[in-house]
C-alpha cells in the first residue's frame, strides 16, 4: 500500500490538479478560452494588409481627364470604388451611413482648369471617426491621384523656361515593420493581453473557490503542512505551467500561422513572459485573499485588468499620456512586458536596452507575490469565512409587472450583479479614457544627422523643430550615434541631411533626405512621418517661391510647377484626429454590453445555486424573460446616459446625435444584450461562471465591430458572425448617430439588425430554461 503523500508543495499542487480535472470551468478557463481567443484573433487578422475599403466618387467634370483619375482610384490596391455619387451631398450621405469610408470630389471644369494651368483641386473626404480605415483610405486614394498626375501627358503639365530650384524629397525608410503588417503590430500585443486577464482570473478562481463549499482554506493549509508559502506556490504552480505552455502556443501562432519574424533575444523574452504570468497569478490570488469572496474578487480583478491594454501604450503612446495614466500604467506588469516584447520581438534591440523594463516587471511580480503570501498568512490565522447571505427568493412572480419588480429586487440584493450593472460603467467611464485624453501626439523626439551644415539644412532643422508633431531631441554627428539614441528610446525617428543637399537644390535637382522612422507603434510612426513631411514641404515651398508672400502669384506659380494638381484631404467627424474621440465612444458601448451581460448572466447562476431548477424555472418563460429585460433596460439607462451624453461633453467629444435617435437605437441594443445574457445564464449553475467565461472577450470583439479594424479586412464568415453580437450593430449605429450626426434612417440596417437579434434572443431566452432543465433531468 502506497504511503500517503507528505504535506507540502507537491501535495497542494496534486490537490489542485485533481480539482481542475473535476471542475470543467477551471480547465476551460485555463486552456479552452486562450485557445479559442488565439484562433479567433489569428482569423481576425488573417488579412494583415488593409484592402478594398469602399470609397465613392463624385465626378462633376465627367471628362476623359477626370475619368483617368477615377480609373486610377479604382485600380488602387487599398480601396475600391463602390459607388459613383451624383453630387457631394450624396457622397457625404454615403460616408455618414457607412456605405463608404471616403469620398473623392472632382470639381466641374477640372480638365479645362488643368489645361489652363490653374492648379485645380481634387478633394478627398475621409471618415476619421473610424481612425485606422479612414486614414488608410485617405492614404491609398492620395497615392493613386499622385500616380495619375505623374502619368499625365507632357502637354497637360505646365512648362517654363525659367530656372527652377530643386526641392527636398523625403525618402522613407521604415524600421521594424517595413511591410506595415497590422497583424505584426496588433496581434503580438493582443495575445499576451488576453493571457494576462485569464491568468489573473484563473488564479482568482482557484484561490476564491477555497472560500466556498466543498473546498476550504483549512483543507488547503492542511495539505501544505501549515506553510502559507507552500500553499500559495503549490496552488499557483499548475496554472503557471499551463500559461507558460499558452505563451509558447501564442509564439507558435505568431511565428508559424501569421509568419511574423522574431528579431531579438528569445531567452530574455521568455523570462519576461514567466514574470508576467507570475505577476498576474499572484495578483488574482491577492484580490481573492483581500475580499475573501469569489464573486467580489473576480469583479475587482476584471476592473483592474480589463483596461490594461490602453495603459500599456500599444494604441496611444505612453509619452503622450497624462501623469496619472503613466503612473497607473507603471503599476501594471503588462505595460513593462509590452515594452520588452516590442523591443525584442519587433525592434531586435540588444538585451541590455530592455534591462529597465525587465527590472520593473520583475519587481512588480515579486511585490504582488509577496503581498499575496503576506495576506494568506493573515487569512490562515483568521479562520473560516462567514457564508454569504442567500439571495431573496420570489415564489409568486407571475405577471409582467411582478416579474419586473422581482428582478429589480434581485439586482439590488446581489452586490455582484449590482456592481456589474450599475457601478462598473461608472468606474470604467472614469478610468478607461485616461490613457487617451491627450488626444494628439505632440513633440515626438527625433534625431537629426546634419552632414550638410548649410543655411538650408539649418532652416530645415528649425522648421522641423517648430512643427507640432515632432521635436529635435538629438543632433547626432553620425548615423551610428543616432541609432544608439533610437535603441535607448530617446528618439523614434532619424532624419539625415546628406552632404551636398543645398548644392543639389541650387543646381535645380531633387535633393533626397532619408528619414528612418520606427514603425513599432503605428500612431507614432504616422505622426512622425507627417511632421517630417510637413517640414520638408514647407522648406521646399520657401525655396521654390524665393521668399515671396505665401498667398502671392509667385507662390501659386511655383506650386503649379511642382504639381499641376492639388490634392486636398479633408477629415470628417474627427477633424483634429483626436485618439480619444475615436476609440472611447466605441469602447464605452462595448463596456455597456460587457458589464450588463456579465451582471445578468450572473443572476442566472445565482438562481440555480440558491434554488436549483425551480429557481431557474421561475426565470424562464417568455413573460418572465421580457419582464426581466425591462428591468435590465431600466438599470442600464444611467450607464447609457453617462456614456452617450454626460461623458462625451465632459471629455470634449462631438455629440451631434438627436436624443430620440439615440434612444431608438439604445433600446433594442440593451434588450438584445439582456435576452442573450438570460439565454447564457440559464445554463450556468454558479454565479461566477459568467464573469470567468466572458471576462476576456471584450478585446477580440472590439476588433470585430469595424471601428479599429475595418470590416472589409475581416474574413466573410467572421464578418457575418460578428453581427450575432449586439455590440457590432450598436457601436456602428450609435457612433454614427452621436459622433457623425447620422439619422436613424442612415443606420436603419444596424437598427433592424438589433431588433432581429432582440426577437431571436428573446425566444432563445424563453426556451433556454426548459432545455437546460430537460438536460439536467436526462443527465440525472
Amino acid at each position: 500500500m502506497r504511503p500517503p503523500a507528505r504535506p507540502g508543495f507537491l501535495l497542494v499542487a496534486t490537490r489542485e490538479l485533481r480539482w481542475m480535472r473535476r471542475d470543467r470551468l477551471a480547465l476551460f478557463l485555463a486552456i479552452g478560452v486562450p485557445l479559442i481567443a488565439f484562433a479567433l484573433l489569428a482569423w481576425t487578422f488573417s488579412g494583415a494588409v488593409i484592402r478594398d475599403l469602399n470609397v465613392t466618387v463624385a465626378d462633376a467634370d465627367r471628362t476623359p481627364t477626370s475619368l483617368r483619375y477615377v480609373q486610377a482610384i479604382t485600380s488602387a490596391p487599398g480601396v475600391t470604388v463602390a459607388a459613383r455619387s451624383n453630387d457631394l451631398t450624396d457622397a457625404m450621405h454615403a460616408i455618414r451611413s457607412g456605405r463608404a469610408i471616403a469620398a473623392v470630389y472632382i470639381p466641374e471644369h477640372f480638365e479645362r482648369d488643368l489645361a489652363a494651368q490653374k492648379h485645380p483641386q481634387i478633394v478627398v473626404f475621409y471618415n476619421r471617426q473610424y481612425f485606422t480605415p479612414g486614414n488608410s483610405a485617405s492614404s491609398a486614394v492620395t497615392g493613386a491621384i499622385n500616380a495619375a498626375t505623374a502619368a499625365l501627358p507632357a502637354t497637360a503639365a505646365p512648362t517654363t523656361s525659367a530656372f527652377k530650384p530643386g526641392s527636398l524629397v523625403v525618402e522613407q525608410y521604415v524600421l521594424t515593420n517595413p511591410a506595415m503588417n497590422y497583424a505584426q503590430f496588433l496581434l503580438r500585443a493582443i495575445l499576451p493581453t488576453i493571457l494576462h486577464v485569464l491568468a489573473a482570473a484563473a488564479a482568482g478562481y482557484a484561490v476564491g473557490s477555497e472560500f466556498s463549499s466543498p473546498r476550504s482554506v483549512g483543507a488547503w493549509m492542511k495539505a501544505a503542512g501549515g506553510s502559507p508559502l507552500a500553499a500559495l506556490v503549490g496552488k499557483l504552480a499548475p496554472l503557471f505551467g499551463i500559461f507558460v505552455i499558452m505563451m509558447v502556443v501564442e509564439a507558435a501562432v505568431i511565428s508559424h500561422v501569421e509568419h511574423i519574424p522574431f528579431r531579438g533575444d528569445s531567452v530574455l523574452l521568455g523570462a519576461a513572459a514567466c514574470m508576467l504570468i507570475i505577476a498576474y497569478l499572484a495578483l488574482g490570488a491577492l484580490f481573492q485573499l483581500l475580499t475573501r469572496n469569489l464573486a467580489t474578487g473576480l469583479s475587482v480583478t476584471a476592473l483592474y485588468c480589463s483596461p490594461a491594454f490602453g495603459f500599456a501604450g500599444v494604441g496611444f503612446p505612453i509619452l503622450a499620456m497624462s501623469t496619472f495614466a503613466q503612473l497607473w500604467g507603471a503599476a501594471m506588469p503588462l505595460r513593462w512586458y509590452i515594452e520588452i516584447l516590442f523591443d525584442q520581438a519587433s525592434r531586435g534591440l540588444p538585451a541590455a536596452d530592455s534591462a529597465k523594463p525587465f527590472g520593473a516587471l520583475g519587481a512588480l511580480a515579486i511585490l504582488f507575490f509577496a503581498l499575496a503570501w503576506w495576506r494568506l498568512r493573515a487569512v490562515a490565522r483568521r479562520g473560516p469565512v462567514k457564508a454569504p447571505e442567500p439571495v431573496r427568493a420570489f415564489r409568486d412572480i407571475r405577471g409582467l409587472g411582478k416579474t419586473t419588480v422581482a428582478e429589480a429586487w434581485r439586482i439590488l440584493g446581489d452586490k455582484g450583479a449590482l456592481g456589474m450593472i450599475l457601478l462598473a460603467p461608472v468606474i470604467y467611464g472614469v478610468l478607461y479614457p485616461q490613457p487617451y485624453l491627450g488626444q494628439l501626439l505632440r513633440g515626438i523626439p527625433v534625431a537629426v544627422v546634419d552632414l550638410d551644415r548649410t543655411e538650408l539644412s539649418r532652416d530645415l532643422i528649425e522648421t522641423l523643430n517648430a512643427d507640432e508633431a515632432v521635436s529635435v531631441a538629438v543632433r547626432a554627428e553620425s548615423l551610428a550615434e543616432a541609432q544608439k539614441a533610437l535603441g535607448r528610446r530617446e528618439v523614434f525617428a532619424i532624419l539625415g541631411i546628406p552632404e551636398g543637399t543645398e548644392r543639389e537644390v541650387l543646381k535645380g535637382n531633387k535633393a533626397r533626405i532619408p528619414a528612418y522612422v520606427d514603425s513599432a507603434y503605428f500612431l507614432l510612426y504616422s505622426r512622425m512621418l507627417q511632421g517630417i513631411s510637413e517640414a520638408s514641404a514647407t522648406v521646399s515651398a520657401r525655396i521654390a517661391t524665393r521668399g515671396a508672400r505665401l498667398n502671392g502669384s509667385l507662390v501659386q506659380a511655383a506650386l503649379t510647377r511642382s504639381s499641376p494638381i492639388k490634392v486636398v484631404s479633408e477629415p470628417l467627424f474627427n477633424p483634429t484626429g483626436g485618439y480619444a474621440s475615436y476609440v472611447v465612444p466605441a469602447a464605452f458601448l462595448l463596456i455597456v454590453q460587457q458589464s450588463l451581460f456579465m451582471g445578468v448572466a450572473t443572476l442566472g447562476g445565482v438562481a440555480f445555486a440558491s434554488e436549483g431548477r425551480s429557481g431557474r424555472r421561475r426565470r424562464g418563460g417568455l413573460r418572465a424573460v421580457v419582464g426581466q429585460a425591462l428591468t435590465h433596460l431600466l438599470f442600464a439607462a444611467p450607464g447609457l446616459a453617462l456614456y452617450l451624453v454626460v461623458l462625451p461633453h465632459a471629455y470634449g467629444f462631438s455629440t451631434l446625435g438627436k436624443p430620440l435617435d439615440l434612444l431608438a437605437m439604445a433600446i433594442p441594443f440593451v434588450l438584445s444584450v439582456s435576452f442573450l445574457a438570460q439565454f447564457a445564464g440559464a445554463w450556468f449553475k454558479r454565479r461566477e461562471s459568467a464573469v470567468l467565461m466572458f471576462m476576456a472577450v471584450a478585446l477580440p470583439l472590439f476588433f470585430m465591430v469595424g471601428v479599429s479594424w475595418p470590416l472589409e479586412a475581416l474574413p466573410d464568415a467572421l464578418r457575418t458572425a460578428s453581427r450575432l453580437f449586439p455590440s457590432t450593430s450598436a457601436i456602428d449605429g450609435l457612433v454614427r448617430i452621436n459622433q457623425m450626426g447620422a439619422s436613424l434612417h442612415d443606420v436603419s440596417r444596424d437598427w433592424l439588425t438589433l431588433w432581429v437579434l432582440t426577437g431571436a434572443y428573446a425566444l432563445l431566452g424563453a426556451l433556454a430554461t426548459r432545455l437546460a432543465n430537460r438536460e439536467a433531468t436526462v443527465g440525472r
